[in-house]
């Protein structure tokens, strides 16, 4: 299992470097790959009284995930988990539980993912739609389910 821990300015330092290791592929692989430009985007977009330390049953950092409203929906972003902790269901078990608060709360959730990012599968697989794509980015967006809707994907 995991805790969500909130998250401080303090932590910025080392989200800042789970940032660059779990991202480093995928830009690179694009041609993207700048550790300024990296630390810009995130120092830019780093909010963080809604961004949630995603904390091991050991006490150690597994990860972080970020969000929050803006105007009529939720942004999901700056979702990081350790490149040695992925594909072990953690990221399906800390987005089922903040799509579970987004139900909650009747809001749809938004996101981007880098292109040719194995993360829109992921995201695809917990009933996200993609609304459009620029040079960089896919977009995708997910409504809010009732009791009764549950999500693609589930079985």
């Amino acid at each position: 299992m995991f805790t969500f821990q909130s998250a401080s300015i303090d932590d910025f330092d080392r989200l800042l470097q789970l940032r660059l290791r779990t991202m480093r592929e995928s830009l690179e692989r694009i041609g993207r790959f700048d550790e300024w430009r990296a630390y810009d985007r995130f120092r830019n977009s780093y909010r963080p009284h809604y961004t949630r330390l995603i904390i091991n049953p050991e006490g150690t950092l597994a990860g972080c995930v970020a969000m929050g409203p803006v105007d009529d929906h939720l942004l999901l972003e700056h979702f990081y988990i350790f490149p040695e902790l992925q594909a072990q269901g953690l990221g399906s078990r800390v987005l089922s539980k903040l799509l579970e608060e987004a139900d909650r709360a009747g809001l749809p959730v938004r996101l981007s993912v880098l292109q040719q990012s194995d993360a829109g599968r992921f995201y695809a697989r917990h009933g996200f739609i993609e609304t459009g794509e620029d040079e960089w980015d896919v977009f995708y967006e997910r409504q809010p389910q009732t009791a009764t809707q549950g999500v693609a994907g589930e079985n």
